[in-house]
């Protein structure tokens, strides 16, 4: 037994040795050849496999642009009334645009008082009336004028009498029945009432009354042109003075719309300029004008000149106080891309357009440049080409607006 053990020791000996070479030399193969590539983690690989580019990834959200793409079926843009313009660049005049108001025509206001002193006995005439050339607004009654009419009926007697005795004075020397001097007493007698009745009458016509006419201390408050009556002070019963405007009467078949035009601008418009003039109360409508005025003024501190613009106004919509906004034409024109004012809306304070594209409708901040006869120009955000809603951009809106909501919860 014991010699049988001492025999196997040796060769367990030889086979370490023999596994430790093995081992070295693997080392030493690694270390001098190209580093192991290392095994592929498939549990991870499983988890971020990339997805194909354009096809959006279950449970992920669409790229940047397509999760802003709003797709409506055939009948909802129907009811919705969706219909969408290819964008072309058109035409569009040159201008300058300015806030401004609009006052009644100065040259054709009558601030209508009575010249003397009276008692207010009558009113004939009340606020928004259309009134015509001569038409009696109010009766008034007045001491003075009553005085004036006595003066001139008294003086036109005198004058009666003195032209008979004249007339008959000169029959009379023509005979050489009565001497000379009697005759030209006569003339001068007849003269002289003449003036005196010349000048009461003058002073009936500056009182506002007619010499002929009824007698008395009544007399009516006319207006010397057709208008409407914007402002009435008359008060059945008041004593009304000169100074005291107990009606006023404009004609407001033209306006006059009042701004004021930027140093800068003032060489870009002249006299005789088109306008264009817009109102909050009509939107989308355009009432035509011309630029009558530019002061020789400017105002110090704003840098400023006041203008005018005259407007027809016919049917009379057009209110004196109302604000506008004036676009005056500068005689030359450029290319723009034009928009109805509709198909821009504000999102989130930004212009935006809805373009259609990819079978939906893509929100586009865009840039708005000068607004004119119901139109908008755009500087930038779309290009020609492009087709864009131009009516129903308020439903695309609305949805817009719904998906951020919903997104949000």
């Amino acid at each position: 037994m014991k010699n049988s053990h001492s025999q196997r020791k040796p060769g367990l000996k030889r086979l370490g040795a023999l596994l430790l070479a093995c081992t070295i030399s693997a080392t030493l193969l690694a270390g001098c050849g190209d580093k192991p590539i290392p095994e592929k983690d498939v549990t991870q690989s499983d988890k971020t496999e990339p997805s194909s580019k354009g096809v959006p990834q279950k449970g992920k959200p669409e790229e940047k642009g397509a999760e802003k793409l709003l797709t409506l079926s055939a009948e909802e843009a129907q009811r919705a009334g969706i219909k969408v313009q290819k964008l072309e660049l058109q035409e569009k005049a040159d201008q300058i645009t300015v806030t401004a108001t609009i006052q009644a025509n100065q040259d054709r206001l009558a601030h209508v008082a009575p010249r003397v002193p009276g008692r207010i006995v009558k009113v004939s005439a009340s606020l928004g009336d259309k009134v015509k050339p001569g038409q009696a607004l109010a009766l008034l009654d007045s001491i003075e004028l009553g005085e004036a009419r006595s003066s001139y009926l008294q003086a036109a007697s005198e004058s009666a009498v003195a032209k008979a005795n004249f007339e008959r004075a000169q029959r009379l020397n023509a005979d050489n029945i009565i001497p000379e001097k009697d005759y030209l007493r006569a003339r001068a007698e007849h003269e002289k009432a003449r003036v005196t009745l010349r000048a009461a009458a003058d002073k009936l016509r500056m009182m506002g009354v007619a010499p002929e006419g009824v007698s008395g201390s009544v007399f009516p408050l006319t207006i010397p042109f057709a208008g409407t009556v914007i402002e009435k002070n008359a008060v059945l019963g008041e004593l009304a003075t000169p100074d005291q405007s107990l009606f006023t009467v404009a004609d407001l078949s033209t306006l006059w719309i009042e701004s004021d035009l930027f140093e800068q601008d003032l060489g870009k418009v002249k006299v005789g300029a088109q306008a264009s003039v817009a109102v909050a109360a009509y939107p989308g409508e355009v009432f035509k004008g011309k630029l009558t005025y530019i002061s020789s003024v400017m105002n110090k501190e704003t840098r400023t000149a006041k203008a005018r613009v005259e407007v027809p106004n016919p049917d009379r919509r057009l209110k004196p106080e109302m604000f506008a906004t004036a676009a005056i034409h500068t005689g030359s024109s450029t290319k723009a891309l034009l928009l109805p004012e509709d198909a821009v809306l504000l999102v989130q304070g930004q212009p935006t357009v809805f373009v259609a594209e990819k079978g939906g409708f893509e929100p586009r901040a865009v840039q708005v440049g000068d607004r004119t006869q119901g139109r908008v120009a755009i500087k930038s955000g779309v290009v020609a080409g492009e087709a864009v809603v131009v009516s129903g951009a308020y439903a695309l809106k609305a949805r817009l607006l719904k998906s951020q909501i919903g997104d949000a919860d």
